[in-house]
């Protein structure tokens, strides 16, 4: 390599949720970057900031669902709340000094590569522009949300909105209330309403398999104790049986029928069987497909809560909605006061609608014309110096997020050293090297659960499982070091030795 004094680069961050806040942190410490994070909305915490439904916890152990830099004493309960969980982004924002390099209000619509200047030029929808050396992608994967096409909608004549649009005003006390949707959200909601609501009917598509899990309040002496010894915190972090449920689910994943996988089928079993009296009622709670084909549901009370006499749960499909409620296609009419859509997401978004140009006018729209996909979830080929944290084809499931962008950020920071030194001018992976990798990704996804016979957001629109398809192991290990030969390098000429 050339012997040289390195160079200051210039990143933008494009999103300031989990990973976003990641990064800009790492590049602080860094000390030797110039960084921005560009952030559409005007408040920080992504996915976070979004959805603020009643009912709304995250899924993974508060102490888990943590940077690892920072832990938080101040967690009320075993698995934390959205509102609180986006209470730890503001603080770790301010606490690590990078809330100041946060430009709200600066929705990216463009990010174009220059071949000659080996730079990229972003543009907003307030019409400035900015550019940088090095662009990281840390927009997420749920933030646009996916509206039902459902005959009538605009006719309802009551509330009617998606989750993650909640309406504040919307009146839910003793009125009667529908939820479309038997995922998380929907599962969260019905929890949280059922007892205010006169009625309240949750209409599934498809029902799903319930994992148990504990849940408890900390006492005031316990976050006490945590604030003064972070080794308490630590110690649930690494709990033992946290990490082996993570283990046991990634290994699961990859065989049907591994003893993994059945332990956790006849773990959710016997939670339906054991908790749902009513014949009927279980009948229609019990899946017709293999438990974690679609993402498990974590809960500790919705077979308790679903039970409750002014709850009713619909199979059917509906034809329409009507002004004054949903008509199902057997005929069957329910009268309605208010309608939560809790449809999830358009997973196959990322960092669009914002058009990206790369290398020779390259767009990622056509890129992605047949699904998204990224090398090992982090780099494109024909994208120099692009790198994406939770990017397509990344690990997902019931554990932290947060960890698999720390991993992800330790790994493209490796690759960002020849930028660094000045001794290239652009990184990007070979197309050789990520047809490869696309190729056993998707051999080997076809044959993990995911891939066993349901519907799920987790499926590209080909019908591919869109996800990690190996074990949690088999990551950690990819993203320690890059494999350098399936990288190239751009020589800087300027620096290059005669």
């Amino acid at each position: 390599m050339a012997d040289n004094e390195g160079r200051r680069l210039r990143y933008a961050i494009i999103g300031a949720g989990m990973a976003g806040i990641l990064a800009a942190i790492r590049l602080n410490q860094r000390g030797d970057a110039d960084f921005s994070v560009f952030e559409k909305a005007d408040r920080l915490g992504g996915t976070w900031r979004e959805n603020r439904y009643p009912g709304l916890t995250c899924d993974v152990p508060a102490h888990a669902y943590t940077y690892s830099f920072a832990p938080y004493a101040e967690w009320s309960a075993y698995y934390s709340s959205g509102a609180e969980i986006l209470t730890y982004f503001e603080w770790v924002a301010r606490e690590w000094g990078v809330a100041s390099s946060i430009r709200y209000g600066h929705e990216v619509t463009g990010c174009m590569w220059d071949d000659t200047r080996a730079c990229w030029t972003l543009t907003f929808s307030n019409g400035g522009q900015a550019e940088a050396d090095v662009v990281v992608a840390a927009s997420g994967v749920l933030h646009h949300p996916n509206i039902p096409d459902i005959e009538g909608l605009k006719d309802f004549s009551g509330k009617a909105f998606h989750s993650a649009q909640w309406d504040d005003e919307a009146d839910l006390d003793g009125k009667r209330v529908g939820i479309i949707g038997s995922g998380s959200t929907g599962i969260q909601l019905l929890t949280a309403l059922y007892e205010r609501a006169e009625k309240l009917v949750h209409f599934q598509r498809s029902p799903q398999w319930i994992m148990p899990v504990p849940q408890f309040e900390y006492s005031d002496a316990e976050r006490e104790a945590f604030r003064k010894d972070v080794g308490l915190i630590d110690a649930i972090r690494n709990d033992p049986e946290y990490w082996a449920n993570v283990m046991r689910f990634t290994d699961g994943i990859t065989d049907f029928d591994s003893p993994q996988m059945l332990q956790i089928e006849e773990i959710c079993r016997q939670n339906l069987e054991g908790t749902v009296k009513d014949a009927v009622l279980r009948e229609k709670l019990r899946p017709d497909y293999r438990a974690a084909c679609k993402r498990l549901i974590y809960s500790w009370q919705y077979y308790d809560c679903v039970q409750a006499p002014n709850v009713e749960v619909e199979t059917g499909r509906i034809a329409r909605i009507e002004a004054e409620g949903v008509r199902m296609e057997d005929g069957t009419f329910h009268e309605l006061d208010v309608l939560v859509l809790a449809t999830g997401f358009l997973a196959d978004r990322f960092i669009r609608p914002a058009v990206v140009s790369g290398r020779e006018g390259r767009l990622l729209d056509e890129f992605w014309a047949e699904r998204p996909t990224a090398y090992y979830a982090v780099t494109l080929p024909e994208f120099p110096n692009f790198f994406m944290l939770n990017g397509p084809t990344g690990p997902v499931g019931n554990f932290s997020l947060i960890d698999i962008a720390e991993r992800q950020w330790d790994y493209l920071d490796q690759l960002a050293e020849p930028l660094r030194t000045g001794d290239a001018r652009w990184v990007e992976p070979r197309a050789e090297a990520f047809a490869d990798y696309e190729e056993r990704r998707i051999e080997s996804a076809k044959k993990t659960i995911f891939g066993s016979g349901c519907s799920s957001w987790y499926l590209d629109k080909t019908g591919i499982p869109a996800t990690w398809p190996w074990t949690y192991q088999a990551f950690a290990d990819a993203m320690a070091a890059p494999v350098w030969s399936d990288y190239h390098l751009e020589p800087n000429p300027a620096n290059q030795e005669t």
